[in-house]
């Protein structure tokens, strides 16, 4: 078979999408006569059968519907192409690849990352969120540059990886205010009989939490528990219970989901590192966030 003859192909395309050689000659500003013989030889050229006339209108066959899907995918990617050419901004961007685990606070992350976004370099960021599993599996073939988690990366994996700890919070205990009204006695006796939501198995501290609190809640009533910390938030924003989520960030968590800070528990520290395919961290959006945790965030 010959080479594609891609002005035969835009001929075809354009016939098949104005439903007529007059309208597609029209458009192309050729005259029916040449549009009806490229669509001939096109047609030869591959052997196949483009179109089927019924009464005055054209109708693709279905063969011709597979070629027409190929040349919506071609002239797709041509467009794009064009856009990436004149959109030289775009062109110059890094892009920053960063995947963060469920179980770490969305107002952490968010903190975490955005002086990626303020560097002299222009940088177009891609964030990815899932379980630590499924990232660090992104990150062994290169399609993430860097992972934040609420742990290291487990040994027994086979991952090329290195860990390194941003910074650490004592946990703090919030709710909507209503609810905080309602809790009887000082922290951290108001826990118990309070309603709790938890995080799920998947968050690190979520064990040392379970201690905790057998250790100094008399009476647990837990109502929730979640994979994902945003959904934490919600609930209790809602009302629903008490939710656990970093100290730190008290300044953040309480004006945007409308809850309080009931107290801290100081001997639980809830840890966020990096893990990056670098034993030393150079890529800049990296260092820009680990200098941000360093300085502003986490102590």
């Amino acid at each position: 078979m010959a080479n594609l003859n891609y002005k035969h192909l835009r001929y075809f395309w354009m016939v098949a999408r104005s439903g007529s050689i007059a309208k597609a000659a029209e458009q192309l500003h050729l005259t029916p006569q040449s549009i009806s013989g490229q669509l001939t030889e096109f047609a030869d050229t591959l052997g196949v059968e483009l179109f089927r006339r019924v009464g005055r209108r054209l109708e693709l066959t279905e063969t011709g519907t597979r070629v027409l899907r190929h040349a919506e995918e071609i002239f797709s990617a041509g467009d794009a192409l064009l856009e990436a050419v004149r959109d030289q901004s775009a062109a110059r961007a890094t892009v920053f690849r960063v995947g963060v685990s469920d179980s770490v606070s969305k107002a952490v992350t968010s903190r975490l990352v955005a002086p990626a976004l303020a560097l002299d370099e222009p940088t177009r960021l891609i964030c990815r969120e899932g379980r630590l599993a499924a990232l660090l599996a992104d990150l062994a073939v290169h399609q993430l540059d860097m992972i934040i988690a609420d742990r290291p990366m487990p040994a027994h994996l086979s991952v090329r990886g290195y860990n390194h700890l941003l910074g650490e919070s004592e946990l703090g205990v919030y709710a909507a205010p209503a609810l905080a009204e309602a809790l009887d006695g000082p922290f951290p006796d108001c826990l118990n009989h309070a309603p709790l939501l938890l995080p799920g198995e998947d968050f690190s501290i979520r064990a040392r939490l379970m201690q905790w609190l057998h250790a100094h809640v008399a009476s647990l009533r837990v109502v929730g528990e979640f994979d994902d910390s945003a959904m934490i938030m919600a609930f209790g924003q809602s009302g629903a219970g008490l939710f656990f989520a970093p100290a730190t960030i008290a300044d953040t968590i309480c004006p945007q989901f409308g809850v309080v800070l009931l107290g801290t528990i100081p001997s639980l520290r809830e840890q966020v590192y990096a893990i990056t395919t670098e034993r030393r961290i150079s890529h800049a959006a990296t260092q820009a966030i680990s200098r941000a945790a360093r300085e502003t965030l986490l102590a």
